[in-house]
C-alpha cells in the first residue's frame, strides 16, 4: 500500500511539472516567456489557435491537480493514523490474582 502511495506521489509531482511548463508557454499580454527565447508577439509555438487549446488544456491540468492534492491529502491522513496505532499485544495475566 505505500509503494502504490509512493508511486501515486511520483505521478503527482509529475503533474506539477507539467502544469508549470504548461502555463509558462502561454502568450501572456506583456510576451511571457515567449520573448525570453527570442520569439515576439506574433510568433506562437504550436501553431494558429494554441491560446484557446492552451487554456483549456491548463484548466483540465489545474482540476486534476486538485483533485489529486485532494486524494493524497486525504491518504495521507490514513497512513499516518494507520501507523500511529498501537499494536494489539496479548495481555498478560497476573499469576497472584492482582
Amino acid at each position: 500500500m505505500t509503494a502504490l502511495f509512493f508511486i501515486v506521489l511520483f505521478l503527482f509531482l509529475l503533474l506539477s511539472v507539467l502544469l508549470c511548463f504548461v502555463i509558462l508557454i502561454q502568450e501572456a499580454k506583456s510576451l511571457g516567456l515567449g520573448a525570453s527565447f527570442g520569439g515576439d508577439s506574433g510568433d506562437s509555438l504550436f501553431g494558429t489557435s494554441t491560446a484557446e487549446v492552451l487554456k483549456r488544456f491548463t484548466a483540465y491540468l489545474a482540476g486534476a491537480f486538485l483533485i489529486a492534492c485532494l486524494c493524497l491529502s486525504l491518504w495521507s491522513s490514513v497512513l499516518g493514523r494507520t501507523a500511529n496505532e498501537p499494536t494489539s499485544s496479548p495481555e498478560i495475566e497476573n499469576p497472584e490474582g492482582f
